[in-house]
């Protein structure tokens, strides 16, 4: 799939289809440059509209082992790039003979046998090509994305006791961010850009089918209708595309023919998350699918 996926955008597209990934057409067309021109993506937009599933169904298509850097506030270079191995170090020092030199033992204990490797070290060795994921950017600072550039730019690390350690092959690199801050200019200028937004209608309607083709059709638009109204509310969290399809699920195997107010109250919290965010889609969204049934006494 990896040959026949990178001859064009349109067969890229197939490929990521093929995976169970359904791209619009700007993710097909900067997935496919950024393969060809060996440029990151960055891939911007709301939490849950497919930024991290879209590095894996690259890996996927591309047939490549998929590197994650989950990024978090506090992140420092040690976690994301190399640490040396203290304990073996000194382990080293103490089994040295007494009279050798220092300039010896320093040159034994800072080799790549003393290295522990974190993801960005682990994509830059990796024999097999990859694809690098940096997940969620925007949670570090402005230093951390500086220790970034030499790795975005020449996919190659420094290294003080090493050197230059240069990529052995050359990696699919995605990093996404939810937009929490502004990320710097030197980060952007590196990438290529790709926002990703709540699809359209028929565009989600496709993902939830791909996903689950077993429920109705019928049932399955309705559902993404209103997911598409519960997501026009203010709301602190909006249902995300696996969401969505969570909820496809759930109503399938609960074997249900329609979405009314029954249903859509008893499996709301498969999509709203926030206890007041519960309240105020029964409120406005629940109402407009008709009134709740009565039961029998």
């Amino acid at each position: 799939m990896a040959a026949a996926a990178s001859e064009s955008v349109a067969e890229l597209a197939a490929g990521l289809r093929e995976v169970g990934y359904v791209p619009g057409d700007s993710t097909a067309l900067v997935s496919y440059l950024a393969t060809k021109l060996g440029k990151p993506i960055l891939v911007e937009g709301p939490a849950g509209v497919g930024k991290t599933e879209l590095a894996k169904a690259l890996a996927k298509v591309f047939d490549r082992r998929l590197v994650r850097l989950q990024c978090y506030e506090g992140l420092d270079e040690a976690k994301a790039l190399y640490e040396w191995n203290y304990r073996k170090q000194l382990l080293r020092i103490q089994a040295e003979r007494q009279d050798t030199a220092w300039n010896e033992v320093q040159d034994d204990i800072f080799g790549e046998e003393f290295l522990l490797s974190r993801p960005l070290m682990d994509a830059i060795t990796s024999e097999q090509p990859i694809v690098l994921l940096i997940d969620e950017i925007d949670k570090t600072d402005q230093e951390f994305e500086a220790m970034l550039l030499e790795l975005l730019s020449d996919f190659q690390i420094s290294i003080p006791e090493l050197g230059l350690v240069e990529a052995r092959s050359h990696p699919i690199v995605l990093l996404t961010s939810n937009n929490s801050r502004e990320l710097t200019e030197a980060l952007k200028r590196r990438c290529l850009y790709l926002w990703l937004d709540y699809p359209e209608l028929d565009h989600e309607l496709e993902i939830v089918r791909l996903h689950v083709p077993d429920l109705e059709a019928t049932i399955a638009r309705k559902l993404v209708e209103i997911v598409g109204m519960v997501r026009d509310l203010d709301l602190k969290k909006p249902p995300s595309i696996a969401e969505s399809i969570d909820w496809a699920r759930a109503l399938l195997l609960l074997g249900a023919d329609d979405i009314d107010a029954d249903v859509f109250r008893e499996t709301l919290s498969v999509i709203v998350k926030h206890r007041t965010d519960l309240d105020i889609v029964a409120e406005r969204v629940g109402v407009k699918l008709g009134p709740a049934s009565v039961s029998a006494p």
